[in-house]
C-alpha cells in the first residue's frame, strides 16, 4: 500500500508512528497553510507559512525530511518571479529566526560603527549571525535556503555538532534543495565559521548537487583545531557550546526569543524542561575530556579535504588563533579540486564577511560558478593576501601557498642575552622557567629595513620538565623601538599577538609522512611521558601568519607554560561572554586537563652544540 500525502499529513502521520517511510510518495509542492503551527494526535508541530515581502517570496519552516525520519526546518527566500535560481544553503544552530541584533548585539553595533555602509541598500531586519543578507543576494537572482541544524531553532532532535549524523544531514538538505521546482540544481554552501567547518565536511561526501563552497574562516580537523592544540585541551567548545548553542535549542520556546520578522518563537512552539533539554544534547565537555587522543570519533567530525572536486574559496584570518586559522590553509592546500582560491585577511572574525569587500569575492565567486555569468573570477590569481602591517593591510595577488620566493630562516635562541639570531650559538648551557610565570622572551635585534614574515612557522628545541610532561605555548610577538608591544584586532580578541603555537611534550610523537620542516604534523594517538630532568627534542607546529616588521622595531618569541596575556588588565566588552586577555575564548586551563601537580612545575631549555633551539620563519624577500 502506498500513501499520497501532502508535507504536513506525512509529517504527522509519520511522527506519531502510524507509518513508515516506505509507505509513502513524498509530495515536494509547497503546502500553504494559514497558521503557523497545528496540534497532531498530541503533538505540536511546526508548519510552514509562505508570504511575500521586502522583493522576495519567503517561505518560513519549509519541512526537509532525514532519512530517519526526523523533520529539519528551513526558512526559503526566492526572487518575486517564478524560475528555477541557484541556492545559497546553511545549516546550522544559531537558530534561523534569531536576528544578528539581538542574538549578538554588541557584534553587530560594532560591525556598523566600522562599516556604516552596512546599513545602505538592505533593511537587515533578515540579517542572522554569520549567514548571508537575502536582501543582498535574492535580488540578483539566488535562492538563499536557512535550515536550523538538529535539535536547534525548529528542527528537533538531538544536539550533536559537526557530528557524522549532522553531516549527513546537511548532505540531504543539500540534495532536497538541489530538485525543488525554484532551483537551477546547483547549491552553494557559504557562511562564516561553523558553516564554514561543516561546509568542508559535507563537501568531503562529494554531495551530487553541491557545487561550489565558499569556507569563511572555518576548520578542517576537529582535534588539532577545535577541542585540542598541540594535544592540550582547548577551552573553546567547553565555553561556546553552553553561551551560543543552549539557548538556540529547540524546546527553549517561551524561554527563548521570538523572531523580530515573523514574531513567531524561535525555538520552536514547545516550551521544555531544562532536564528534557540537556538530556537531548550531547555533553560536550565530558566529550573532550573523554577523549585525549586524535582517535577515530574526532575523525568522524573531521573534513577530508583530498576528497573534495566542487570548486572551493577559502577564506582565513591572520587573527584566528585558536579555530579560524589553520583549516582554511590546510583545506586549501589538501583539497581535491584543482579549482581552489585562498583568500586571507585580518579583523574580527565576523567583520569582513558582511563587507562591500567580502561580499564582493563571495559574489563573483559564486557568480562564476552557479550562474556562469562573466564575473572575472577566470582571473583571479590563486592566493590573494591582505598583507598585515602594523597599521594597515596591503593586498597582494601571489600564485602559490607557502609563496614559492619564501626564505625559511632559522632564528636560534641565544641563552647568553635572550636573542634571536640567524648565527647559532655555541653555548652549551640551560635556561629554566616557571610555568605559573611569563616564561623567556628571545628578541631580534632591531630591524635594519623592513621584514615580512608570511607563512607556516615551526621552532624545534630540547625540553626537560622537573615532572613527567609540559604543555609548551610559543607566541611570535612584535615590539616598536621603545618597547612597547604591537597587538591586532583578532577574530575574536582586539588584542592578539602576530602568531600562537602549542604542544604537549608527551604528544611530541610526529608523523613522518605528514610532518614539513615548517609544518610538524604531530600524530596525537599516544602519550610518551617524560622522565624529570631528562631532555626531548620537541618539534612545535606555529599556526600561519602574517606581519612587515617595520625598520627599528623587533620581533619576539616567548617559551611560556601558560597562555599568552596581553600586559595590562583584561578587557570586558558588553555582550562578549568572555575575558578578552589576549587569546579570546581560545584558553587552556581544564583542570582534568592540566593537573597542578604535573603542569605547574620547572620548565628548562638545553642548549648543545648542533641541537641549539631554534624557530624556522618564512621570510618574503622585498
Amino acid at each position: 500500500m502506498a500513501f499520497f500525502l501532502k508535507a504536513r499529513h506525512w509529517e504527522c502521520l509519520f511522527s506519531i508512528g502510524q507509518i513508515e517511510k516506505k509507505h509513502f510518495f513524498y509530495w515536494p509542492t509547497p503546502y500553504k497553510v494559514s497558521g503557523i503551527i497545528k496540534q497532531c494526535e498530541g503533538h505540536t508541530v511546526s508548519q510552514e507559512k509562505n508570504e511575500v515581502r521586502d522583493g522576495m517570496r519567503i517561505q518560513w519552516d519549509a519541512p526537509i525530511v532525514m532519512d530517519d525520519g526526523v523533520v529539519m526546518r528551513a526558512d526559503i527566500f526566492l526572487p518575486l518571479a517564478e524560475g528555477r535560481y541557484p541556492v545559497i544553503l546553511t545549516y546550522g544552530p544559531y537558530a534561523k529566526g534569531l536576528a544578528f541584533q539581538e542574538g549578538n548585539a554588541a557584534a553587530w553595533e560594532r560591525l556598523v560603527a566600522s562599516h556604516p555602509d552596512i546599513l545602505e541598500g538592505s533593511s537587515n531586519i533578515y540579517q542572522s549571525w554569520e549567514l548571508v543578507d537575502p536582501e543582498r543576494w535574492v535580488p540578483e537572482g539566488y535562492a538563499c535556503v536557512r535550515v536550523d541544524s538538529r535539535g536547534t531553532g525548529r528542527s528537533p532532535g538531538y544536539v550533536d555538532p559537526w557530528s557524522p549524523r549532522e553531516t549527513k544531514d546537511l548532505y540531504e538538505c543539500i540534495e532536497w534543495s538541489g530538485v525543488q521546482p525554484w532551483s537551477s540544481g546547483k547549491v552553494g554552501l557559504n557562511g562564516i565559521s561553523y558553516y564554514a567547518m561543516n561546509a568542508w565536511q559535507v563537501a568531503a561526501m562529494e554531495p551530487p548537487h553541491l557545487t561550489a563552497v565558499c569556507a569563511w574562516e572555518g576548520a578542517c580537523d576537529y582535534y588539532r583545531e577545535a577541542t585540542h592544540h598541540g594535544g592540550i585541551v582547548s577551552d573553546f567548545l567547553i565555553n561556546w557550546f553552553p553561551r551560543a548553542v543552549h539557548r538556540s535549542q529547540h524546546g527553549c520556546g517561551e524561554r527563548g526569543s521570538r523572531s523580530r520578522v515573523t514574531g513567531e518563537l524561535v525555538c520552536g512552539p514547545e516550551t521544555l524542561s531544562e532536564n528534557v533539554l540537556a538530556a537531548n544534547r550531547i555533553d560536550i565537555e565530558k566529550w573532550i575530556i573523554e577523549r585525549p587522543f586524535a582517535d577515530e570519533d574526532h575523525e568522524g567530525r573531521s573534513s577530508h579535504p583530498e576528497k573534495i572536486k566542487v570548486p572551493v574559496l577559502s577564506s582565513g584570518n591572520w587573527g584566528g588563533q585558536g579555530l579560524h586559522t589553520r583549516g582554511n590553509f590546510e583545506g586549501y592546500l589538501r583539497a581535491g579540486t584543482t579549482e581552489k582560491w585562498l583568500e586571507v585577511h585580518g579583523g574580527a572574525h565576523w567583520e569582513s564577511f558582511y563587507t562591500a569587500y567580502g561580499i564582493a569575492l563571495q559574489k563573483r565567486f559564486f557568480g562564476h560558478f552557479l550562474k556562469a555569468e562573466k564575473t572575472g573570477w577566470d582571473q583571479q590569481p590563486p592566493v590573494r593576501l591582505q598583507v598585515r602591517h602594523v597599521d594597515r593591510f596591503v593586498e597582494r595577488d601571489e600564485q602559490e601557498w607557502p609563496i614559492a620566493r619564501t626564505q625559511w630562516t632559522k632564528y636560534y635562541l641565544d641563552p647568553s642575552d635572550c636573542s634571536l639570531r640567524t648565527q647559532a650559538p655555541k653555548d652549551r648551557c640551560t635556561l629554566s622557567y616557571d610555568t605559573a610565570g611569563h616564561g623567556l622572551m628571545f628578541l631580534s635585534p632591531p630591524m635594519a629595513q623592513d621584514l615580512e614574515i608570511t607563512g607556516p612557522s615551526a621552532a624545534k628545541m630540547m625540553l626537560s620538565s622537573s615532572t613527567q610532561d609540559a604543555d609548551v605555548f610559543l607566541v611570535l610577538r612584535v615590539f616598536t623601538p621603545d618597547g612597547c608591544e604591537v597587538t591586532f584586532h583578532g577574530s575574536n580578541d582586539p588584542r592578539t599577538p602576530v602568531g600562537m603555537g602549542w604542544l604537549r611534550a608527551s604528544h611530541r610523537k610526529l608523523d613522518a609522512a605528514r610532518s614539513l620542516p615548517y609544518r610538524p604534523f604531530h600524530t596525537h594517538d599516544e602519550s610518551q611521558l617524560l622522565t624529570p630532568g631528562q631532555p626531548e627534542a620537541l618539534d612545535v607546529e606555529i599556526w600561519p601568519t602574517c606581519i612587515v616588521v617595520p625598520k627599528g622595531y623587533r620581533f619576539g618569541l616567548s617559551v611560556r607554560g601558560k597562555d599568552y596575556q596581553f600586559p595590562g588588565e583584561p578587557l570586558s566588552i558588553p555582550g562578549v561572554k568572555y575575558t578578552l586577555t589576549g587569546v579570546g575564548p581560545f584558553l587552556h586551563h581544564h583542570p582534568q586537563d592540566r593537573p597542578a601537580d604535573v603542569f605547574k612545575a620547572t620548565n628548562t631549555l638545553h642548549f648543545e652544540p648542533g641541537q641549539q633551539p631554534y624557530v624556522l620563519l618564512p621570510v618574503i624577500p622585498s
